[in-house]
């Protein structure tokens, strides 16, 4: 699952070549994109782990780049890093061809329409933006879930805060203390509410770009805590890392048992 700060970061890099541009090309797989070609695009904007192209007739592109899918930036006649056939949207300009690679989803939609709305307001609110208000973080988590749903799919849940993918779950698990195998039902308030301002701080942090960090250490190396790091030594205790396919969409969580405890 990709970080929300990735599609913020993709959606910053993408503006400056497409917004004010007319799309002379527009190709998707099983999309008829004749509608766009045109138009003259106004908007790119990250929402969630979603990324918006709007255009001034009213039309927008929705893309979801899922685990595999990345957005490449091409000269005109430059050749591609990926094979054609990988390429789920293509996007020309006078000056730039944009290629989304391996897309979960793609669609058009209005930008105003009702299929936006309803997408936007499935979303919690994007960690990437700042820390939500605690309340309105407790009121999803109670509506959204139930009190035995374990952390490890908690967090992974987009309606109740969007952007925390499988990296920054574990990294803030990690730097909570807490244990991917703890119900949130066992948690008091404002020990969820801290840990999803955590993530959210980690978001933030990393929007800049560049190799991701949620680790400095004294002697200036950084990176990350636990993710990637299956049986090797636990950089605050010494114990193995460990990786276990958790949740009800098991997904690969890295954790330290000792560090991370139950409450």
């Amino acid at each position: 699952m990709p970080e929300g700060d990735t599609v913020h970061q993709v959606a910053r890099l993408l503006a400056p070549d497409l917004a004010g541009q007319v799309l002379r090309l527009v190709q998707a797989k099983r999309l008829d994109g004749a509608c766009l070609i045109g138009a003259r695009v106004t908007t790119v904007v990250s929402e969630g782990k979603h990324l918006y192209v709007a255009c001034d007739n009213g039309l927008a592109l929705r893309s979801h780049l899922g685990l595999y899918g990345s957005w490449h930036r091409y000269a005109p006649g430059e050749a591609w890093q990926r094979p054609t056939w990988q390429a789920s949207l293509v996007l020309k300009t006078d000056a730039k061809v944009l290629v989304c690679f391996n897309a979960k989803e793609v669609e058009i939609l209005a930008s105003k329409g009702w299929r936006r709305k309803e997408a936007r307001d499935r979303l919690g609110p994007d960690l990437s933006l700042g820390r939500p208000p605690p309340a309105a973080m407790l009121a999803r988590i109670e509506a959204l879930t139930a009190p035995e749903t374990l952390l490890a799919d908690l967090l992974l849940n987009q309606g109740v805060a969007a952007g925390i993918g499988n990296i920054y779950k574990c990294e803030a698990l990690f730097l909570a203390g807490l244990s991917p195998l703890v119900r949130r039902g066992d948690l008091p308030a404002d020990t969820l509410t801290r840990l999803y301002e955590l993530a959210s701080d980690l978001l933030v942090a990393n929007l800049g770009g560049g190799p991701r960090v949620t680790r400095r250490g004294p002697n200036g190396d950084c990176g990350l805590w636990v993710y990637g790091r299956a049986r090797l030594p636990c950089l605050r205790c010494g114990e193995p890392i460990r990786r276990d396919r958790l949740g009800l969409n098991p997904r690969s969580t890295y954790w330290c048992p000792s560090c991370q405890s139950s409450p």
